[in-house]
């Protein structure tokens, strides 16, 4: 089933929304289904060397890296209609980093990890998991699982400053994506596994689950960001994947509780939460993780979007 909601109007009043106008229209997918198609079949997947292209005749499709293609999508949800998506959520010194945290990161080896790593106002003994090496300057340590530096509140400064600025930064970034009005409230009532999704600002009062593949379709100007009440869980081997040039900086999943990305599942996009961050086994992410208390991985890969 195609599910196309083309027109919300909300206006805040107090602490709630009301929806002016809402029109929508069932159909199937495929060739002639209902408005707001995904054109004649399912898109393809994309992986952690970048975003695959969207398939002209559904089946399965994508770019080679952490992640195979997935198959065609049952179903999409258009948000966009005359709301605009928003622009992208300002993450200041945050973007340095693949992997901020407040209170610690940790690792089970062997992880793969392109990009950064911060902890403050942590101390590097918080940082587990990952055989650090520090430079001879104590301003960063490096680790065999990290191409890239790992920094700590209790190195030599500049450290210190620049990680407060960018732990400053994480939470009024979170701020931001939470503010922003939505286009559409409690899709799929929590569970958006096998839908795609265009662009827009998506809000749910409770946790969100993701037990099977989720595709985000459109371009590589457009935003997603998901305000997320409760918890964000995606399931074991579920993916969530970009098509059609969209790409993983400009997705946001803010979460106001726990996020939890079950055995070999993959992710792409930022993920802040204001609480801590778990990836099981083998569990994939193209974008950064920005937690305000932890992150926990597991033989997992990080991949830093582009910026």
């Amino acid at each position: 089933m195609t599910i196309n909601a083309k027109s919300y109007r909300l206006i805040a009043s107090g602490a709630a929304f009301i929806v002016l106008s809402l029109t929508s229209s069932c159909g199937t997918s495929g060739d002639g289904g209902g408005a707001g198609t995904a054109g004649s079949g399912g898109a393809s997947g994309s992986s952690a060397g970048g975003p695959g292209g969207a398939s002209a005749s559904g089946g399965t499709s994508g770019a080679g890296g952490v992640d195979s293609g997935r198959p065609a999508d049952s179903g999409q949800y258009d948000s966009s209609g005359d709301v605009a998506p928003g622009q992208p959520v300002n993450l200041g010194a945050a973007a340095d980093y693949v992997i901020l945290a407040k209170s610690g990161v940790s690792t089970v080896p062997a992880s793969v990890i392109t990009g950064n790593i911060g902890v403050s106002p942590a101390a590097a003994t918080y940082i587990t998991g990952f055989s650090l090496t520090a430079d001879s300057t104590n301003v960063f340590s490096t680790s065999t699982q990290v191409t890239g530096k790992v920094y700590a509140a209790d190195y030599t400064a500049p450290t210190p400053s620049n990680l407060t600025t960018a732990v400053s930064d994480m939470e009024l970034a979170f701020t931001d994506a939470a503010g922003r009005a939505p286009s559409a409230t409690e899709v799929g009532a929590g569970n958006i596994g096998g839908m795609t999704l265009s662009p827009g600002i998506y809000q749910w009062g409770t946790g969100l689950v993701i037990p099977t593949d989720l595709t985000l379709a459109g371009d590589a100007t457009d935003v997603w960001i998901f305000q997320i009440a409760q918890n964000l869980t995606i399931g074991n081997a579920a993916n969530v994947r970009l098509t059609g040039g969209a790409v993983p900086k400009n997705v946001f999943w803010q979460v106001a509780g726990l996020v939890e990305l079950g055995t070999s599942s993959h992710c792409e996009g930022v993920v802040m939460t204001q609480t801590a961050v778990t990836l099981r086994t083998g569990a994939s992410v193209l974008g950064r993780l920005l937690a305000q208390t932890t992150v926990s991985i597991d033989s997992s890969t990080l991949v830093a979007p582009l910026p």
